[in-house]
């Protein structure tokens, strides 16, 4: 039987070889990454047109990552955080506990490694209140000036030592 035989007798049976299923729905923590890539990315300024120059890429990719649908590799996400001026563990900071059954061991820490660290509240980075706080704050030029609202801002805060 040649090759062009095989394909239509596996056509006409209804069914071609098996291939294993794609998962259709993104992993929260691709989509948890791709929240934090969408979280720098404003808080800088930079379009998705501008942030994929940068990379190599088209904007239309720069939206899949963010949105979670492509996964983000180990050197594009080394790229991310030089373009973006982050360490890489950024983009998994305030990652939800309930996503953690998603990596290996089931999510569970291994002895020795750091306790969870807190985070902020729900979406506390994702406001838009939070957003034009960052962006105000660094338009500031004066450096000096900068530090002395820093310093009012966490003297206005109860436990700001904390």
């Amino acid at each position: 039987m040649s090759g062009e035989e095989v394909f239509r007798h596996s056509e006409e049976a209804g069914s071609l070889p098996d291939r294993p299923e794609k998962e259709s729905r993104p992993n929260p923590i691709d989509i948890h990454v791709g929240s934090r890539i969408r979280l720098r990315r404003t808080l800088l300024g930079m379009s998705q047109e501008r942030l994929g120059e940068a990379l190599g890429l088209t904007f239309q990719q720069v939206q899949k990552y963010e949105r979670g649908v492509n996964r983000v590799g180990a050197s594009r996400l080394y790229d991310l955080s030089r373009v973006l001026d982050v360490p890489i563990s950024f983009f998994y900071d305030d990652m939800p506990e309930s996503l953690g059954g998603h990596g290996v061991n089931g999510g569970r820490r291994s002895p020795g490694l750091s306790d969870a660290q807190d985070s902020f509240g729900d979406d506390t980075l994702n406001r838009r209140e939070t957003l034009e706080l960052v962006r105000a704050y660094y338009r500031i030029t004066d450096p000096s000036v900068r530090k002395r609202v820093f310093e009012l801002v966490k003297s206005l805060v109860p436990d700001a030592a904390a």
